[in-house]
Protein backbone atom coordinates (compact mmCIF):
# COMPACT_ATOMS: atom_id res chain seq x y z
CA UNK A 1 0.00 0.00 0.00
CA UNK A 2 1.41 3.30 -0.81
CA UNK A 3 1.66 6.20 1.67
CA UNK A 4 1.33 8.74 -1.28
CA UNK A 5 -0.58 11.77 -0.08
CA UNK A 6 -3.76 12.84 -1.44
CA UNK A 7 -3.73 16.26 -3.32
CA UNK A 8 -7.27 17.36 -3.11
CA UNK A 9 -8.55 19.51 -5.65
CA UNK A 10 -9.95 22.03 -2.73
CA UNK A 11 -5.74 22.28 -2.10
CA UNK A 12 -5.02 23.49 -5.49
CA UNK A 13 -8.13 25.61 -6.36
CA UNK A 14 -8.21 29.33 -6.71
CA UNK A 15 -10.95 30.53 -4.66
CA UNK A 16 -11.30 34.00 -6.76
CA UNK A 17 -13.21 33.71 -9.42
CA UNK A 18 -15.54 36.50 -11.61
CA UNK A 19 -19.20 35.45 -11.85
CA UNK A 20 -21.62 37.15 -14.53
CA UNK A 21 -25.04 38.12 -15.56
CA UNK A 22 -25.17 35.95 -19.11
CA UNK A 23 -27.45 39.11 -19.90
CA UNK A 24 -24.06 41.23 -19.25
CA UNK A 25 -22.58 42.26 -22.76
CA UNK A 26 -18.90 41.14 -22.95
CA UNK A 27 -17.53 44.20 -22.86
CA UNK A 28 -18.93 44.95 -19.27
CA UNK A 29 -17.66 41.18 -18.24
CA UNK A 30 -14.58 42.08 -18.85
CA UNK A 31 -14.60 45.17 -17.29
CA UNK A 32 -15.56 44.42 -14.73
CA UNK A 33 -13.29 40.82 -14.41
CA UNK A 34 -10.92 40.59 -11.22
CA UNK A 35 -9.32 37.23 -11.33
CA UNK A 36 -7.96 37.29 -14.92
CA UNK A 37 -5.51 34.37 -14.35
CA UNK A 38 -8.47 32.11 -14.36
CA UNK A 39 -9.33 32.69 -17.67
CA UNK A 40 -12.80 32.13 -17.55
CA UNK A 41 -16.01 33.46 -15.55
CA UNK A 42 -18.79 31.82 -14.27
CA UNK A 43 -22.41 32.74 -15.39
CA UNK A 44 -24.83 33.25 -12.66
CA UNK A 45 -27.96 30.72 -12.55
CA UNK A 46 -31.20 33.12 -13.70
CA UNK A 47 -33.48 30.58 -11.06
CA UNK A 48 -33.39 27.96 -8.64
CA UNK A 49 -34.10 25.21 -11.81
CA UNK A 50 -31.48 26.80 -13.99
CA UNK A 51 -27.42 25.68 -13.88
CA UNK A 52 -24.26 28.17 -13.77
CA UNK A 53 -23.04 28.83 -17.47
CA UNK A 54 -19.49 29.57 -18.16
CA UNK A 55 -17.22 31.74 -20.41
CA UNK A 56 -13.75 31.05 -21.41
CA UNK A 57 -11.74 33.64 -22.50
CA UNK A 58 -11.03 31.91 -25.65
CA UNK A 59 -14.47 31.83 -26.32
CA UNK A 60 -14.13 35.26 -26.37
CA UNK A 61 -11.38 35.62 -28.67
CA UNK A 62 -13.48 32.59 -30.87
CA UNK A 63 -16.53 34.58 -31.25
CA UNK A 64 -15.99 38.03 -30.33
CA UNK A 65 -12.10 38.86 -32.06
CA UNK A 66 -11.98 36.25 -34.16
CA UNK A 67 -15.33 37.00 -35.79
CA UNK A 68 -15.03 41.04 -35.60
CA UNK A 69 -18.12 41.71 -33.53
CA UNK A 70 -18.83 44.49 -31.15
CA UNK A 71 -18.07 43.16 -27.60
CA UNK A 72 -20.62 45.71 -26.19
CA UNK A 73 -23.26 44.32 -28.93
CA UNK A 74 -22.61 40.89 -28.03
CA UNK A 75 -24.12 39.07 -25.07
CA UNK A 76 -22.53 36.61 -22.40
CA UNK A 77 -25.44 34.43 -22.88
CA UNK A 78 -24.63 34.04 -26.70
CA UNK A 79 -21.03 33.01 -26.31
CA UNK A 80 -21.10 30.96 -23.12
CA UNK A 81 -21.18 26.96 -22.69
CA UNK A 82 -23.98 25.57 -20.19
CA UNK A 83 -24.53 23.74 -18.00
CA UNK A 84 -21.15 23.40 -16.78
CA UNK A 85 -19.14 20.47 -15.92
CA UNK A 86 -18.14 21.11 -12.08
CA UNK A 87 -15.41 19.28 -10.13
CA UNK A 88 -16.12 18.08 -6.43
CA UNK A 89 -13.87 19.76 -3.98
CA UNK A 90 -12.79 16.60 -2.39
CA UNK A 91 -11.53 14.69 -5.95
CA UNK A 92 -8.01 13.60 -6.21
CA UNK A 93 -6.13 16.18 -8.80
CA UNK A 94 -5.13 12.61 -10.24
CA UNK A 95 -8.65 11.95 -10.97
CA UNK A 96 -9.62 15.63 -11.97
CA UNK A 97 -6.34 15.31 -14.63
CA UNK A 98 -8.32 12.44 -15.81
CA UNK A 99 -11.54 13.79 -16.16
CA UNK A 100 -10.24 16.98 -17.80
CA UNK A 101 -8.22 14.98 -20.12
CA UNK A 102 -11.49 12.83 -21.15
CA UNK A 103 -13.60 15.75 -21.94
CA UNK A 104 -11.21 18.39 -23.41
CA UNK A 105 -11.70 20.53 -20.63
CA UNK A 106 -9.01 22.93 -19.27
CA UNK A 107 -10.54 24.64 -16.21
CA UNK A 108 -13.77 23.80 -14.14
CA UNK A 109 -15.82 25.24 -11.81
CA UNK A 110 -15.30 23.59 -8.00
CA UNK A 111 -18.79 22.55 -6.21
CA UNK A 112 -19.07 21.70 -2.51
CA UNK A 113 -22.80 20.74 -2.48
CA UNK A 114 -24.65 22.83 -4.61
CA UNK A 115 -21.95 26.03 -4.07
CA UNK A 116 -19.27 27.02 -6.73
CA UNK A 117 -16.72 27.27 -4.11
CA UNK A 118 -13.42 27.82 -6.67
CA UNK A 119 -12.09 27.28 -10.19
CA UNK A 120 -9.44 24.62 -11.14
CA UNK A 121 -7.04 24.18 -14.26
CA UNK A 122 -4.11 21.73 -15.12
CA UNK A 123 -1.60 24.81 -14.30
CA UNK A 124 -3.44 24.79 -10.51
CA UNK A 125 -3.02 20.74 -10.86
CA UNK A 126 0.69 20.88 -11.70
CA UNK A 127 2.31 23.55 -9.88
CA UNK A 128 0.16 23.80 -6.95
CA UNK A 129 -0.27 19.87 -6.42
CA UNK A 130 1.99 17.74 -8.24
CA UNK A 131 5.12 20.71 -7.63
CA UNK A 132 4.46 20.97 -3.99
CA UNK A 133 4.73 16.95 -3.53
CA UNK A 134 7.77 15.98 -0.83
CA UNK A 135 9.97 14.10 -3.49
CA UNK A 136 10.29 10.38 -2.04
Amino acid sequence: MSNKRIVRVRDVMKTGFDIVDGMDTVATALANMRYEENKCMLVKKRHDDDEYGIVMISDIARKVLAEDRAPARVNIYEIMSKPIIAVDADMDIRYCARLFDRFGLARAPVREGTDIVGVVGYTDMVLRGLMEEPPE
